[in-house]
């Protein structure tokens, strides 16, 4: 496939089974008074998708889902179909409990998007039995593909995800978990009693800090928070994991990521409100985090800055 060649008429699974690049996860701009400011947002897509992304995942978690309206959820897919223009595909978040995470999927059909990523429900603690119910009525309410997420109160059995590979329209696992056995044991249960082409993501924050062990369970894909202020260092490292290069993956990793991750775990919800800082470190002015997430103090978008230059000196250095 040539770059730039449109690849829309593709399924998602086989677009996405070639990790060409990093998985780019936006943030979502907002204007001086706090509205979504659409016209940043699509500079914001279209910057990522020309320096590389492998695909866009518009309004998912680094791209505040949980503080966005149904209608400027609707609005911010259609702009990054809009932006990504056939070269890679955008896949939406769908979340909540089941009827509203349907009508997100809907909602995201309509908007141009070419798959789902669903969103753990909310709040609640279910069964397996009620979990796979979830997850079987969003696929089935729209004809696009979907991924399942992984997290906090969506954890599965490996019986449970075969049964989801067994489902039209489900085609792959986010992993926000880390733990690494049930991965395993998910991954060989499928493999054994639903063999076929099911998609597996590292779906960890600032997932190149866990890539290596993922890479191990043959999982090579994985969401790029860092592309979106820093997409030089993101394809360095990517090309560096795909290669096998370690020394170059092992450099990154202790002078720009391992710094970033202890960074962000300095503050609640830096997953993104650090990520939206360095975007506008990075000279795009995507606006604050909404309530109620909160920005990070001076000091540590110093600190921010500082990982960042450090990161493109490693940049030059393994040029």
């Amino acid at each position: 496939m040539e770059p730039g060649e449109l690849v829309t008429s593709a399924p998602l699974a086989a677009r996405l089974d070639i990790p060409s690049g990093p998985l780019f996860f936006p943030v979502t701009a907002y204007g001086p008074d706090g509205s979504v400011d659409l016209d940043t947002y699509r500079t914001h897509v279209r910057r990522g998708v020309e320096a590389g992304a492998a695909a866009v995942f518009a309004c998912c978690g680094t791209g505040e889902f949980h503080a966005l309206t149904p209608e400027e959820f609707e609005a911010c897919v259609r702009a990054a179909a809009e932006a990504a223009d056939g070269r890679v595909p955008v896949v939406a978040g769908a979340g909540y409990g089941t009827a509203l995470a349907v009508r997100y999927a809907r909602l995201a059909e309509a908007a141009g998007a070419d798959g789902l990523l669903a969103m753990p429900p909310y709040l609640v603690v279910a069964g397996q039995e009620g979990l796979l119910r979830h997850y079987r009525e969003v696929a089935a309410a729209t004809a696009l593909p979907v991924i399942v997420y992984q997290r906090d109160n969506a954890a599965f059995t490996p019986e449970t995800v075969v049964a989801l590979a067994r489902t039209d329209g489900i085609i792959g696992l986010k992993d926000g978990l880390g733990d690494l056995d049930l991965m395993q044991r998910i991954i060989s249960a499928v493999r054994t009693e639903a063999p076929g082409d099911f998609l597996y993501f590292n779906g960890l924050p600032t997932a190149e800090q866990t890539q290596l062990a993922y890479r191990a369970l043959g999982v090579t894909l994985y969401s790029s928070a860092v592309f979106c202020f820093a997409p030089e260092i993101a394809l360095a490292f990517h090309q560096a994991l795909r290669t096998g290069d370690d020394a170059t993956v092992d450099k990154f990793l202790d002078g720009f990521y391992r710094p970033f991750v202890e960074l962000r775990a300095q503050g609640r919800g830096y997953a993104v409100a650090l990520v939206k800082a360095g975007v506008r470190l990075r000279g795009l002015d995507v606006g604050e985090v909404r309530p109620p997430l909160h920005e990070p103090p001076g000091d540590h978008v110093k600190r921010l800055a500082e990982v960042i230059e450090r990161g493109y000196a490693l940049l030059q250095e393994a040029k």
